[in-house]
């Protein structure tokens, strides 16, 4: 398909560039010893990841570790609830080990780090999945790991940070600005340049300098390859329409990679909190200006001064004030729809998917299915299919303890 005179049946093979560019978005924005250390890893990448032994491994590991495929989950009762005439399908990837997507990247990145002959494993964490993956799989390949958090954070997910000990993983809390993911990521990257000739820093996202936001990306793809095969054999034909959660924008990057070459509406969900006030929200993509911000040039949320604004998102992995600089390009071109949910939406769709459904799902997925459920209105017939990024274990205490429980 070619769309807006990109061809997508190339795509995968052109983009991001040489230099980790999407159109104008990407690059690596970092000091001249680190770019030493990302070109190791994208050699590492293509020479090792490309491997017919590494993809048998990650395979393996995949299907008796992961549990994977995940599967296709048809939601027959709020899909009637809301009229009945556009069906809701869920990928669940709540039932992916760990409960998230997260540790389909972070096993891939770790399984690269052996390879590659590093003892240690460094990220950061917002909501806490990335960091529980990441725990999981060092601990999987016997490699020591640091996880930076932000202190709201880390009180808002305890449920997470305790996994994330038990698992053998070092919690490091942050506790200057917001206290949140993007002082987190900033906390991180610290660490790295003081250590990347022993670690590697596994990104939570599609972001940060090349090759990362390719990596992420790819490791993630097989949530859409896997939805679309199974969507269509369940059904005989193509959603209308893919939904996913989008804040540095992983789970969103790997559902939509398997749809880009379809004639399927792909619609990315960011939050908006409170309400579009800047401080308000983290809708970088619906409201932010081009910048460069942890090493990557994307769309973000800017202060007065230029700098990344403060953000807030109910979603403790959603509120960072960027967002993949692949989703800045598909925003771009128009192949991506990208619009915003805000908090009261998003616990509303919380509720409405675990007493419906027997679901419960994280507040990030909850965005989606705010997004779907208002979709659907719009719609006279047809099918939406759902990124269910994770389960919600690690909201319950915050989402009882805010919002009480709803009827």
């Amino acid at each position: 398909m070619v769309f807006n005179n990109i061809d997508f049946d190339t795509y995968f093979s052109r983009y991001p560039d040489k230099d980790g560019y999407f159109g104008r978005y990407g690059g690596v924005y970092i000091d001249d010893k680190l770019k030493a250390a990302m070109a190791e890893i994208t050699e590492a990448y293509f020479s090792i990841a490309q491997s017919r032994r590494f993809i048998a491994e990650l395979r393996r590991i995949r299907e008796e570790f992961q549990g994977r495929p995940t599967p296709v989950t048809h939601l027959e009762r709020l899909s009637n609830a809301l009229g009945g005439t556009v069906q809701l399908y869920a990928k669940r990837e709540d039932l992916n080990h760990t409960g998230a997507h997260k540790l389909n990247h972070c096993m891939g990145e770790a399984l690269l780090a052996k390879y590659m002959g590093k003892k240690k494993v460094i990220a950061e964490t917002g909501a806490g999945q990335h960091g529980v993956a990441l725990a999981t799989a060092a601990a999987y390949f016997g490699l020591e790991c640091d996880i930076y958090m932000g202190a709201v954070d880390i009180k808002k997910q305890a449920p997470n940070v305790a996994r994330m000990k038990i698992l053998g993983a070092n919690v490091i809390e942050v506790t200057h600005g917001l206290q949140t993911l993007k002082e987190a990521v900033d906390a991180a990257f610290e660490a790295y340049s003081k250590e990347y000739k022993d670690a590697i820093y596994c990104i939570g996202s599609v972001m940060g300098p090349h090759p990362f936001p390719m990596m992420v990306r790819d490791f993630q793809s097989v949530v859409g390859f896997e939805a679309r095969e199974q969507f269509t054999k369940m059904t005989g034909h193509l959603p209308d329409a893919v939904v996913a959660c989008v804040g540095g924008g992983s789970n969103a990057a790997g559902l939509f990679s398997g749809f880009l070459n379809d004639p399927v509406r792909i619609i990315g969900v960011e939050p908006l909190g409170r309400g579009p006030k800047l401080g308000d929200h983290a809708a970088s993509l619906k409201y932010g200006t081009e910048g460069v911000m942890h090493g990557f040039n994307s769309i973000m949320l800017k202060d007065e001064n230029g700098d990344p604004a403060p953000v807030y998102s109910v979603a403790s992995g959603l509120d960072y004030p960027s967002s993949g600089p692949e989703h800045a390009f598909w925003r771009d071109i128009g192949r991506v729809e990208y619009d915003v949910v805000d908090d009261e939406e998003t616990i509303d769709a919380f509720y409405k998917l675990s007493r419906l459904e027997g679901i419960i799902p994280a507040i990030e997925s909850s965005h989606a299915v705010a997004y779907a459920m208002k979709l659907v209105k719009t719609m006279d017939h047809g099918s939406i299919l759902i990124n269910l990024s994770g389960r919600g274990d690690k909201d319950m205490d915050f989402v009882i303890e805010k919002y009480g429980i709803r009827e």
